[in-house]
């Protein structure tokens, strides 16, 4: 007999008391809700140990994994981020004043400007992405390696379904 787990559990609720509200979908949201909230639970305390949220993090990830000179638009940026570009511009002010980040000028578009890592950006976005993939892979130690690739492939195959292709 195969395990139970907790959304099963709601499941036979939900079969009980309105048999049309337990769905595959609803199995589907409710498992990726508490896996998503178990990977944010481990992200934060990773993050935390440096004073930065996940928005920061997520610039400084971005920046570094564009490659040398680790440097975007800030219109690019918002876009990698799924940000509006005020939302960004927050989290870069933040950035910048903790000397991880800094705007220049773009010498070939005088109304443009980079945002570019600095050398302890760099530095710290290596250091946490480290840090983070370990508490990842800590966190999905006891799942075997099959079934994370199978996890990993199927839910591409969920997001592609729903439109959300790779950008140009």
């Amino acid at each position: 007999m195969r395990q139970r787990d907790r959304v099963d559990e709601m499941i036979e609720g939900w079969r009980a008391e309105l048999p049309e509200a337990a769905t595959v979908q609803l199995e589907i949201v409710k498992r990726v809700s508490r896996l998503k909230a178990r990977i944010e639970e481990v992200t934060q305390a990773v993050l935390g140990r440096y004073g930065l949220t996940y928005a920061e993090f997520d610039v400084l990830a971005t920046l570094r994994r564009a490659g040398r000179p680790y440097r975007l638009k800030p219109s690019r940026l918002a876009s990698h981020l799924m940000l509006t570009t005020g939302g960004t511009s927050n989290i870069l002010q933040r950035l910048v004043a903790a000397g991880l980040v800094e705007r220049e000028p773009d010498p070939a578009d005088g109304r443009s400007s980079w945002v570019r890592l600095t050398p302890l950006g760099v530095e710290r976005a290596e250091e946490l992405s480290l840090a983070t993939t370990e508490a990842h892979r800590e966190l999905l130690a006891d799942v075997p390696e099959p079934a994370t690739r199978a996890l990993a492939d199927q839910l591409r195959d969920v997001l592609l379904a729903l439109g959300d292709r790779a950008q140009p």
